[in-house]
């Protein structure tokens, strides 16, 4: 009990100086630097969102990406009609993203393993079809722009704008810092235990009377929506929703960061985010295949390191 205690303070003492040191960033950094960090945090939660499904109902998804560019364009199409306020921007995403998972999901979880794989990528990529060609929504190619950013109103009416340094960088940390908890909480309660049973043994679950299909699609739809919300912000940071933010390569590079990272464990997708972000932009800076680099990095880390940056912080 002693030790249990002492690792979980150890760990909380590493999440507050992580969340303390992220906060310092705009005291610092340079505008470009604050902007890639502001990336890194949105494609954490995203991650996250992943990693729900990846990590504790073993489901891996190609199509991830699909409700992440969902909640991007529902998030520019109200903000476009003059909507201003950060929680009906935030909660559209989440809203939007969770209604198109539920035909998806359901049609989804009739198969397991490879074949769910693939239907995913398949609904995503029928997704990003429709962004390409529904021209009088989405405008097609050229997408959604001139995204504006809410403004957030404080006490005795003072208005914050998020354009000004750092203020939507620390906006985003708060968001990923909620998220995080929220996860944290779901993945400790029974309904968390339940799914990591099912991922483990659905037979043995399904014979004890749980409806696991029900537990898959809660938990489908839940990703969706944290998805959906990072979308939100991912627009509002780039001012900009294009069908780009749906393609498969998006949810293979946040597939990268949870193995990356670590799944199973919320803390893993976040720092592998930030790696595979950063990583990402300083090989596309000197290398013109740094795709290449970033696979055999990936390969490395399920070879060797299936815990991947959580399981190192384990052992050591």
């Amino acid at each position: 009990m002693t030790l249990g205690r002492a690792a979980s303070a150890r760990y909380a003492a590493f999440l507050g100086t992580l969340a303390i040191g992220l906060a310092t960033i705009p005291l610092w950094a340079p505008r470009f630097w604050i902007y890639i960090a502001t990336q890194a945090l949105i494609f954490a939660i995203f991650a996250m969102s992943l990693d729900l499904l990846l990590g504790y109902a073993g489901l891996p998804s190609l199509g991830h990406a699909a409700f992440f560019g969902v909640g991007a364009y529902a998030c520019a199409l109200l903000a476009l009609r003059q909507v201003d306020g950060l929680f009906p921007l935030l909660l559209v995403g989440a809203v939007a993203a969770a209604i198109v998972a539920v035909p998806i999901g359901a049609l989804s979880l009739r198969t397991t393993g490879i074949y769910f794989l693939m239907l995913t990528l398949a609904f995503g990529q029928m997704l990003w079809g429709l962004a390409v060609n529904w021209v009088s929504l989405t405008r097609g190619t050229d997408g959604l722009i001139g995204i504006p950013r809410p403004t957030l109103v404080g006490l005795d009416a003072f208005e914050i704008s998020l354009y000004e340094r750092g203020a939507f960088f620390i906006l985003c940390l708060i968001v990923a810092i909620v998220t995080f908890a929220l996860l944290q909480m779901l993945a400790r309660s029974p309904f968390g235990k339940t799914l990591e049973g099912i991922r483990e043994n659905e037979r043995r679950m399904r014979a004890l009377g749980f409806p696991t299909v029900r537990y898959r699609f809660a938990a489908f739809v839940t990703a969706a929506a944290v998805a959906g919300i990072a979308g939100a912000l991912a627009a509002m940071s780039n001012g900009y929703a294009t069908p780009d933010l749906l393609y498969w390569t998006v949810s293979g590079l946040a597939l990268v960061a949870v193995v990356v990272g670590g799944a199973r464990s919320l803390i893993g997708p976040v720092l592998g985010a930030f790696v595979v972000l950063f990583a990402q932009l300083g090989l596309s800076t000197y290398l013109e295949r740094w795709e290449l680099i970033l696979g055999a990095i990936f390969i490395a880390f399920v070879l060797f390191v299936p815990g991947g940056l959580v399981g190192l912080v384990r052992r050591a």
